[in-house]
């Protein structure tokens, strides 16, 4: 009798069905830890601007807070405000989310107040939740990915 060497068909099949199981299993799991970590890494992102604001208006006390994401970074505007943040989170995309701050300035041009939205570029993929924050550095989410609830807003719910 010949001895048989290697796998027959049947065996190779059952393996390949095994793994398509477990690859079945495991990447929706995989999907969502992904978005978990850019919903965590959006969070940490808004602290940071928030950070930074608070920072670059103890630095530039004759603007007030910064005019762009970009300028925490560079610092075109006020030398103390060079480096802030990283050029990643300052072109205002970052780890699947897209940042859109808003600064907003009173009757004499300093900038006293901004907005900070971060939305996840594509929902169910990237992120579920939208942020929002502002000065007070209170961070607020919506479940489904449109902007979050401002502060004017949830004082009236």
């Amino acid at each position: 009798m010949k001895k048989q060497k290697g796998f027959s068909l049947i065996e190779l099949l059952i393996v390949v069905a095994i793994i398509l199981i477990i690859a079945a299993i495991a990447i929706p799991n995989l999907l969502k830890s992904k978005m978990a970590a850019n919903e965590s890494s959006a969070v940490g992102s808004i602290r940071t601007i928030n950070t930074g604001e608070v920072t670059y208006a103890a630095g530039c006390p004759n603007i007030g807070y910064s005019a762009t994401l970009i300028e925490l970074n560079t610092g075109a505007l006020c030398a103390a405000g060079t480096n802030i943040i990283d050029n990643v989170l300052a072109t205002g995309n970052k780890s699947g989310y897209t940042f859109n701050y808003q600064p907003l300035a009173d009757a004499s041009g300093l900038f006293t107040t901004y907005t900070l939205t971060a939305l996840p570029q594509t929902v169910g993929t990237t992120g579920q939740r939208g942020f929002f924050s502002d000065q007070t550095a209170v961070i607020r989410y919506s479940l489904n990915g449109s902007t979050a609830p401002t502060a004017a807003s949830s004082a009236l719910q």
